[in-house]
């Protein structure tokens, strides 16, 4: 396990003001949007617009998996806005350590689960194979959204819940609150089946007790990912540590791994304390590998790192511009994470260590997103004006595949882009209004 960084929890503050994470903003919310011609997009029934990617063809579009989903040549942004019926958490601030608004998850069948914070829970609804809203949602207790995914049998959500500090004392500072951090299974009806905490709050150990792990105000976002079987949670933790007669609060991140029947298990990937200091925590399944490969942004030693033991993927500077971006499998060995230094986006290969090669995109963000996109390539975006832009990239060699293209959905510093079975990607974003909710999907490449 690596050193926990001795940092009081003063030192927390100090950082967080100079972490892009916490200090990066973008008020305001998507009213009024607009498609890709100009013309307004409606609030009521889910609508939706086609935006062509980079270049003009005339090969036809051939229909792919389950939902039938045209892939062409060239990328297709279809945009849908559907209403969920209660006002949705906005973007407002943005940072690691604000409330996430919403994350989508996709299904075997093609279709989705779409996951909001609204009114202080969390919903979850269904979409089909054109992104509309079926059903009724289902509501779960929870004051954050970290991720959502799915299987054939239904998914798992990643939630915060209000936990308890306990008396301390600290030796200085604030940490406020101790919340804890929960896996939560639901069935192909949005139902609960179980409920595991995945920090470690109980009626006996509070977020003040030597030993305790919870999750505070400062970067605690988390994602998941499945082998198959177990589910793996990956997020920011808070760490408390006796200190004499009182504690000092840590940070830093921790991965568990719970079954199929929502019991911790014991996994050799997993660990209490990973990156210290650290946000933008991303995990990914590799089956080839057999494992779940991760990667953090850590101000030890500033650079993107895999944790457990520390291996630097690639080498940065403590100057609040660090930021992580995603993660993913690249075409036949490693893998391949964004990240960005300076408002500047790289994208770094890598396989147990230092990134073996890096592309330095020539584009300018400091937030960028990465996404599986069909086989053998991956798609890099990035917000862009008052919409996002994007670029498909080879997740073998790294090279661009055709030019950019326009997304016209909002972009969120911390929400995720998810790839689907028929080689398409899609991303939440804030809707026409605040009641609603847009769907952005790269339509799949032939």
């Amino acid at each position: 396990m690596a050193a926990i960084a001795a940092a009081s929890i003063a030192a927390f503050a100090a950082l967080s003001s100079a972490n892009p994470s916490t200090t990066d903003a973008r008020n305001g919310t998507s009213a009024g949007a607009t498609d890709s011609n100009g013309a307004p997009i409606g609030s009521g029934a889910p609508s939706a617009t086609t935006t062509p990617g980079a270049a003009p063809t005339s090969a036809a579009p051939m229909p792919t998996g389950p939902c039938g989903r045209k892939a062409g040549a060239k990328p297709v942004v279809k945009v849908t806005n559907v209403n969920v019926g209660v006002s949705v958490k906005g973007y407002g601030g943005e940072g690691d350590t604000e409330p996430l608004p919403m994350a989508i998850a996709s299904t075997p069948s093609g279709g989705s689960w779409l996951a909001w914070l609204a009114g202080g829970k969390i919903y979850l609804g269904k979409l089909d194979c054109d992104d509309k809203l079926v059903g009724k949602p289902t509501t779960f207790t929870g004051i954050d959204l970290q991720d959502v995914q799915a299987d054939a049998n239904g998914g798992v959500l990643l939630l915060t819940r209000k936990g308890s500090c306990g008396s301390g004392p600290l030796c200085g500072g604030s940490s406020s609150p101790c919340n804890t951090m929960h896996m939560v299974r639901f069935d192909n009806n949005g139902t609960m089946v179980w409920e595991r905490q995945v920090t470690n709050l109980s009626s006996s150990r509070q977020g003040y007790d030597n030993g305790a792990r919870f999750v505070w105000w400062y970067q605690h976002h988390g994602r998941l990912a499945t082998d198959g079987r177990n589910w793996a949670a990956y997020f920011g933790v808070a760490i408390t540590v006796q200190n004499g007669n009182c504690v000092d609060i840590h940070e830093g991140d921790r991965m568990q791994v719970v079954s199929s029947s929502g019991k911790l298990v014991s996994h050799r990937d997993a660990f209490e304390v990973g990156c210290s200091h650290a946000w933008t925590s991303r995990i990914v399944w590799d089956p080839r590998a057999k494992k779940f490969a991760m990667v953090c942004a850590t101000d030890n030693d500033c650079r993107i790192a895999q944790p457990s033991p520390y291996r630097t993927v690639a080498s940065g500077t403590c100057d609040g511009t660090l930021f992580g971006g995603d993660l993913v499998l690249a075409k036949s060995k490693g893998y391949w994470t964004a990240w960005s230094q300076g408002g500047k986006i790289r994208l770094e290969h890598f396989t147990t260590g230092a990134s073996d090669k890096r592309v330095s995109t020539g584009f300018s963000s400091r937030h960028p997103h990465l996404v599986t996109y069909g086989s053998g390539r991956m798609l890099l975006s990035w917000a862009s004006g008052s919409g996002m832009t994007a670029q498909v990239y080879d997740s073998g060699t790294g090279a661009k595949v055709g030019g950019t293209f326009t997304i016209n959905a909002r972009d969120h510093d911390y929400q995720a882009f998810k790839a689907y079975p028929d080689g398409s990607a899609a991303y939440p974003a804030a809707g026409s209004n605040g009641t609603s909710i847009r769907i952005a999907r790269v339509m799949p490449l032939g």
